[in-house]
């Protein structure tokens, strides 16, 4: 049964309900004026009553001459005293009236599981679209992984930590420099649409519509959603297959011309001006992934509750995980750890499984945000299960986190600081629980005081790995992720206190080192590397490079390969290279190129370009030259603009 039809049921029994009320104080009031005795009517009561008794009593009131009522207004001065009772009462009556329409409202909301069990929608025989229908509209307790939209803005953050007029004039000389980009002609002036994740910018092309999602199903409590791809989108996806085949980026770039929100084409363009060093171009085309993703959403997609699941078992989601978790680490370059926290909490709210490894770094961003009771509250309710302090960057991170709150609450009870453990225990348990982590942090930090070889020096703190593999990448993972907050010497001299007690713990029972490496072998019980996925790379803090070789093989057409391998300027199957690029680097010449204000072949060089093509008599390598020309152009137009 329908919930409009339910609608107009229950508002049917309202009415019926209503009727008769009204019919109860007609009663009561006819049997009030009948022992008042008075045939009179006082023309202030006509002001409070409905509009029904309104024109019930206009045609009585015909009867009576107003000079015969003004006098008894004037002369009898008991009766305006009864008449101001007569007021009182009608307003305790009137306060009498709200109170059963109250009640009335209450009896109506009573009976409601009577009248559904009645109506059948609860009926064992009913369809799954219905039980579908009824679980939309059950809510969900609040999620710790709930999204604060206000943090989501980086530009705010910006502001926050280095002021609006720092921001203001950085966006002042970014807005000269996109205009500089903008070329080949005066686009239509639009507005974009806002969104939540990235504030679009006005050059970017408009929405074209070739990305939706579906509503799939809603189990235990979530909202289950899947990408979809339009015919266009598919035909872009075989032609960037195509290319990616032959690893030809010109060929990508000419897909960005004519599909220009296409993901795994602006993905890629974004890989590769990430390892060029380019990385305000990456980001910028990442932020063109959020924006067409979030265009795409459904109606009903509502992600910042938590209660919303995109699988990335589906094919066409894998790209939101892959853009989310770049646009992440963007925001953490840019020192913008807040509104990474909320990029991360919405990555491990999308996907339960957590296929990015989500989970491993948001303790990194929640300490970097000062997000300590977060943290704390988190460990303890997600999934309800207490057992995130296992895992070593959590274990760690907890004791960090209770270190700040204790600096922070000085002031609380004995009982309160009694119910949680210090953050000295809980560095002594993390230490204890994953000893490997101390000697991986003293060479990464680097920790180079004579104390830390000291305690390096026992066996306890010697060893490398632990013999897990689960467990050693996840040290590994933790190590890369978190080492840059233990430069803080605070850190460290909590770090320092809890190794020497550990030291001096196991001095007179040496039993527990057995004990806790039964719960690690328990805790991380299989033997093969159930994280090998996650790559240690990925959650590293600097910003990723590669060397000039590399990049050659990096998505690049196989003739700028053969011409990267032979010396400009040989024969090289017929031609040589035109003047104005002789003897320089092809990774620099192609590097230039992608800038849209470079020009090759204009002016006089161009002429000279064709006069030495000419001379030598080749016309397909001038022909090849040419497209070579156009599709470097390509490239630059489609990701810039």
């Amino acid at each position: 049964m329908s919930g409009r039809l339910l609608k107009k049921v229950l508002k049917e029994q309202e009415e019926d309900q209503r009727i008769e009320s009204d019919h109860e104080e007609e009663e009561e009031e006819e049997e009030a004026q009948q022992l008042n005795g008075k045939a009179s009517i006082n023309p202030f009561d006509l002001l409070n009553d409905d509009d029904h008794d309104l024109d019930h009593q206009e045609d009585e009131s015909e009867t009576f001459d107003e000079p015969s009522i003004v006098p008894q207004l004037k002369t009898k001065v008991g009766g305006v005293v009864s008449t101001s009772n007569q007021k009182s009462k009608k307003k305790k009556k009137k306060k009498g009236k709200e109170v059963s329409s109250s009640s009335s409202t209450s009896n109506v909301e009573k009976p409601l599981d009577a009248i559904l069990e009645s109506l059948s929608l609860d009926a064992p025989g009913k369809s799954a679209d219905t039980k579908d229908c009824d679980n939309l509209g059950k809510p969900r307790a609040p999620s710790t992984l709930q999204v604060d939209p206000k943090f989501l803005n980086a530009e705010n953050e910006m502001r926050r930590i280095f002021g609006s007029k720092v921001v203001r004039s950085f966006e002042k000389h970014e807005r000269s420099g996109s205009s500089r980009m903008a070329r080949g002609g005066r686009r239509s002036a639009y507005i974009p649409r806002k969104t939540i994740l990235i504030t679009p910018s006005e050059h970017w092309p408009r929405w074209d519509g070739s990305l939706s999602m579906e509503f799939l199903h809603v189990s235990e409590g979530y909202h289950h959603f899947r990408y979809v791809h339009s015919s266009s989108y598919r035909q872009a996806q075989s032609e960037f297959e195509a290319a990616k085949a032959i690893h030809d980026i010109n060929a990508i770039a000419s897909v960005l011309l004519y599909h220009p929100y296409h993901l795994d084409s602006l993905i890629t363009v974004a890989e590769y001006y990430k390892f060029t060093g380019e990385h305000q171009m990456s980001a910028e085309l990442i932020s063109k992934c959020l924006y067409a993703l979030e265009c795409a959403w459904n109606p009903m997609f509502t992600p910042l509750q938590g209660n919303c699941q995109v699988k990335y078992s589906y094919e066409t989601n894998k790209p939101l995980f892959t853009v989310l978790f770049t646009h992440m680490k963007n925001m953490d370059m840019r020192g913008c750890h807040r509104c990474a926290l909320e990029v991360c909490k919405l990555l491990l709210s999308l996907d339960s499984d957590d296929p990015m490894g989500a989970m491993f770094c948001v303790d990194y961003f929640s300490l970097r945000s000062m997000e300590y009771a977060w943290l704390e509250r988190f460990s303890e309710e997600y999934k309800s299960d207490n057992s995130l302090w296992l895992f070593p960057n959590f274990s760690y991170s907890l004791a960090i986190c209770r270190s700040y709150l204790e600096r922070e609450e000085p002031s609380k009870d004995a009982l309160v600081k009694t119910a949680k453990a210090t953050s000295t225990d809980l560095m002594k348990q993390a230490l204890m629980l994953h000893p490997t982590v101390l000697k991986k942090l003293v060479d990464k930090v680097p920790l180079k005081d004579k104390v830390w070889a000291d305690i390096l020096k026992n066996a306890f703190f010697r060893a490398d790995q632990v013999g897990i593999p689960s467990l050693d990448h996840l040290i590994n993972i933790y190590v890369e992720r978190n080492s840059l907050i233990w430069r803080l010497p605070e850190l460290q001299n909590l770090l320092r206190d809890a190794a020497q007690l550990v030291i001096e713990r196991l001095r007179h029972n040496s039993s527990d080192k057995k004990d806790w490496a039964c719960v690690r072998k328990e805790a991380f019980s299989s033997e093969k590397n159930e994280y090998a996925h996650l790559l240690v790379s990925d959650f590293a803090s600097s910003a990723p490079s590669a060397p000039p070789e590399v990049l050659q093989h990096f998505m690049l057409d196989p003739r700028m390969r053969d011409a990267a391998q032979h010396p400009v300027g040989d024969p090289m199957e017929g031609g040589h290279a035109p003047r104005n690029v002789a003897n320089r680097n092809t990774l620099a010449v192609l590097l230039e190129s992608m800038l849209p204000w470079v020009h090759y072949g204009d002016g006089d060089g161009g002429v000279e370009e064709e006069n030495q093509l000419d001379g030598h008599g080749a016309g397909n390598d001038k022909y090849q030259v040419e497209r070579k020309k156009m599709q470097m152009e390509n490239l630059g137009k489609a990701t810039f603009c």
